[in-house]
């Protein structure tokens, strides 16, 4: 039985991206890693190797462009996957990028489809390609960087907390995320210094002010 992918807004938002950092400081808190094991049976074994131009391609010569048309079969394709009709979802998706080559979200919400039915290389080719498209925002950044721990690659993951908490620096889930990523790669200033900042935004959160004395900084 298939399970639909989690709610997401129409359009990237604050509250999308604090849903994600908090999917992410969980992932984190856990250990920050997964059981490979329990993925689809050769769900990554046939996927290509990580970039925007091997996901799947659906546009034919035929095809006219249609910004707007485009913006509607992104958000049929949202009803569909909350629905579970992850088929129709998909198939909504690829029409989208095929009106608009440009559609961030269109990427945006596939890579989320994907990521919920474990492709996750695939979703990162989605992620990579919406995160190209708008760099100003931040939840492709965090859906890639759930990808990559997933797969167990902490040190991407770190790298797309990098760059998300450029992105939003006053935003202290990702700060407490990106600690404790650092924290289980063992560098121990980088994590305190996350704390630390997240601290500043929070000076009452116990997660972040317990992160920076477990990595010998000060919360304040």
């Amino acid at each position: 039985m298939n399970r639909p992918p989690p709610t997401s807004p129409s359009c990237i938002g604050r509250r999308g991206s604090a849903a994600l950092a908090a999917l992410l400081l969980g992932l984190c808190t856990s250990g920050c890693s997964f059981n490979l094991s329990s993925l689809s049976p050769g769900a990554d074994k046939d996927e290509p190797k990580v970039t925007a131009s091997t996901t799947p391609q659906t546009r034919s010569a035929a095809t006219k462009a249609d910004p707007q048309e485009s913006k509607v079969q992104v958000a049929r394709g949202i009803s569909l996957a909350q629905a579970g009709q992850r088929d129709d979802a998909m198939t909504a998706f690829n029409t989208a990028i095929d009106l608009d080559p440009a559609s961030s979200q269109g990427f945006y919400q596939r890579g989320l489809l994907y990521q919920s039915g474990k492709k996750c290389k695939f979703a990162i080719a989605d992620f990579t390609s919406a995160s190209g498209l708008t760099p100003q925002q931040v939840e492709p950044l965090l859906g890639r960087a759930q990808c990559y721990l997933a797969l167990g690659k902490a040190e991407e993951a770190a790298a797309d907390l990098d760059e998300a908490s450029s992105v939003a620096p006053g935003n202290a889930q990702i700060w407490i995320a990106r600690g404790n990523i650092y924290e289980k790669l063992g560098n121990r200033d980088k994590a305190a210094d996350s704390f630390a900042r997240a601290v500043l935004l929070r000076p009452n959160d116990e997660t972040a002010r317990s992160g920076v004395s477990r990595n010998g900084g000060r919360s304040g």
